[in-house]
């Protein structure tokens, strides 16, 4: 476990700002969701986009895990890993041609979302094997921008054009051997898991689809984010899936496998972003304390107006005050946490932000051109992954280099 300890030592060795992950927190959660739901058939494919730190999924490849690919760079990357390819599933989103031809010349599963790109195929490829992606027409999640179903998503094949998708299989002479569906991400409700289960297994029949060899329902597990929140309880929820599931297979008439994609699950609580105090500043009616990091480097409180915990690691039994925590861009909204309570924060104390492991780095850049922060990766209380942070010369010298000429 990170304790606070150790965050303040890897602070002062590495310097801030810093993501610390503990590798084994995550580990542990990908062996969790095969202790949750007992079903012989489980595959558990990390979202890669949730946490492509090479350190962790090194160690989540040597646990025997699979990825959630969504572009060709993460294919890439993932076989660069040491990922097999019969351990890789990429999940179309409005790609280009080249794209799909330069995904399907690895051999990795290819998951089709749309009619537009299934008749390509059909035309192209014909006789292929792939999987289909539907719209289960179930709406969840922890924001309206995180949500992958319904009438405003993107993502997914009608459940009522299965006909048409049908016959375009059927013309292409393609074999369709997995169905896939995603709700969306922070799912609120349990039931929203069984509908959207239902929902696909409802068109997954021998007559629609005879070749299907699995079935993967996404990924969308819910973590605690704020004080108090309830953790889910994913013992009663895997009996559930996997009660459903097995009924399921009864009427298709074998067994089949069954896919999850979790990202938020498997990484958020493994990490935490360290970043130092470097002005505070009274505001009439606010107290700011200015960090040496900003919301490219952790955009979720700015995207989503999501809520991470704080703590004061420098000063935690200091007299709580109530504080706006903000960053070093140059933009208003560049805030961790507005109007929050923590033990008096003073210049140069190490505030640690809490459940940064998905879709903080991940999602980061250099707005502003400030360099994206190290990153450890800590297992058994050592660190055994170090991805040093650019200095300001490195990161220009690598923007400069990308041009061709000046």
């Amino acid at each position: 476990m990170l304790n606070s300890d150790l965050l303040l030592k890897l602070a002062k060795e590495y310097d801030t700002p810093l993501y610390v992950y503990d590798g084994d927190m995550a580990v542990e959660r990908y062996r969790d969701l095969f202790r949750f739901i007992p079903c012989a058939g489980l595959r558990v494919c990390c979202a890669m986009k949730a946490n492509y730190n090479a350190g962790l999924l090194a160690m989540l490849r040597d646990a025997g895990a699979s990825l959630d690919t969504v572009s060709p760079g993460e294919v890439l990357y993932a076989l660069k890993l040491g990922f097999p390819k019969e351990r890789i599933i990429y999940t179309a989103n409005n790609m280009t041609d080249e794209e799909f031809e330069q995904v399907l010349a690895t051999g990795v599963m290819m998951n089709i979302g749309s009619l537009s790109r299934l008749r390509k195929v059909a035309a192209k490829h014909p006789g292929i094997s792939l999987c289909l992606r539907f719209n289960p027409d179930v709406c969840d999640g922890d924001n309206i921008k995180t949500m992958t179903a319904g009438d405003l998503t993107k993502f997914g094949i009608l459940l009522d054009a299965v006909e048409e998708a049908k016959e375009i299989v059927r013309e292409g002479k393609l074999k369709v051997i997995g169905l896939h569906e995603h709700t969306g991400s922070g799912l609120q409700r349990t039931e929203s898991v069984y509908r959207s289960m239902e929902n696909l297994m409802a068109i997954a029949t021998p007559e629609n689809f005879p070749d299907l060899e699995f079935l993967d329902f996404g990924g969308g597990f819910k973590v605690p984010y704020k004080p108090g929140e309830e953790r889910i309880d994913y013992v009663a929820m895997g009996a559930e899936i996997a009660r459903r599931f097995e009924a399921f297979t009864g009427r298709y008439g074998r067994k089949l496998a069954m896919y999850f994609e979790p990202g938020k699950y498997i990484f958020a609580e493994a990490g935490i972003l360290l970043t130092e105090v470097n002005t505070i500043k009274h505001n009439r009616t606010r107290v700011i304390a200015g960090c040496d990091s900003g919301f490219p480097q952790l955009i979720r409180p700015m995207l989503y107006d999501a809520y991470h915990r704080i703590w004061n690691l420098s000063n935690p039994n200091g007299k709580p005050q109530v504080y706006d925590v903000c960053g070093n861009i140059c933009e208003t909204g560049d805030r961790f946490a507005e109007q929050r309570e923590l033990p008096e924060i003073r210049e140069y104390d190490i505030l640690a932000i809490g459940n940064a492991g998905a879709y903080c780095y991940a999602m980061g850049g250099v707005y502003n051109l400030r360099a994206m922060p190290a990153e450890v990766v800590v297992s058994g209380g050592k660190v055994n992954y170090v991805r040093n942070r650019l200095s300001s010369e490195q990161l220009c010298g690598q923007i400069l280099g990308e041009g061709k000429a000046l």
